[in-house]
């Protein structure tokens, strides 16, 4: 029972490969889009699985519902930085996949983005044991990568227009 959300991540992820290796002809596009897709694999199945990594080993984490924590604030710390450079492709992908789209907003996407993993982590620790917590700091860890990866993916974004503008000028 425990492993059932590691089958459903493998099955949905499976398909996926297969339907971008069917319908994708153009190799740039299509290695782009496998890398996200083995990107969110390997997210989905730190967040939602009972597995867990330490930095060092990947380790089976016992049966339980794991902690809350809404009220104690702890915004340093490896565990903190962890959790935002694990965003941070996140933020590059929904900035690069929506251009326009204002950084205050992306910044507010990743709260909701934050809130929701934390919500599935809880429920989904209830329902099938596998014992991930819930952060209050997690939220905002998440928020700040999804915040930074958006800005870095809009500065290479303006210096690639500003570089297209100074070669037009000569």
């Amino acid at each position: 029972m425990r492993w059932e959300p590691f089958r459903i991540i493998l099955i949905v992820a499976t398909l996926s490969c297969l339907v971008i290796l069917v319908h994708v002809r153009q190799p740039q596009a299509r290695t782009r889009q496998l890398l996200g897709l083995g990107y969110l694999f390997g997210l989905s199945v730190i967040l939602f699985t009972p597995l867990s990594f330490d930095g060092t080993a990947i380790y089976v984490m016992p049966a339980g519902v794991g902690q809350v924590n809404l009220s104690r604030l702890y915004l340093h710390g490896l565990g903190f930085i962890e959790n935002i450079i694990l965003t941070i492709p996140l933020g590059w992908g929904f900035k690069r996949h929506f251009h326009h789209y204002p950084l205050l907003g992306l910044g507010l996407t990743g709260l909701l983005v934050g809130a929701s993993i934390e919500s599935l982590q809880y429920f989904m620790s209830q329902h099938w044991l596998i014992n991930r917590s819930s952060d209050i700091n997690d939220v905002i860890a998440n928020a700040a990568g999804i915040l930074l990866g958006g800005l870095v993916a809009a500065t290479c974004q303006f210096v690639a227009q500003r570089r297209k503008t100074s070669v037009a000028d000569y």
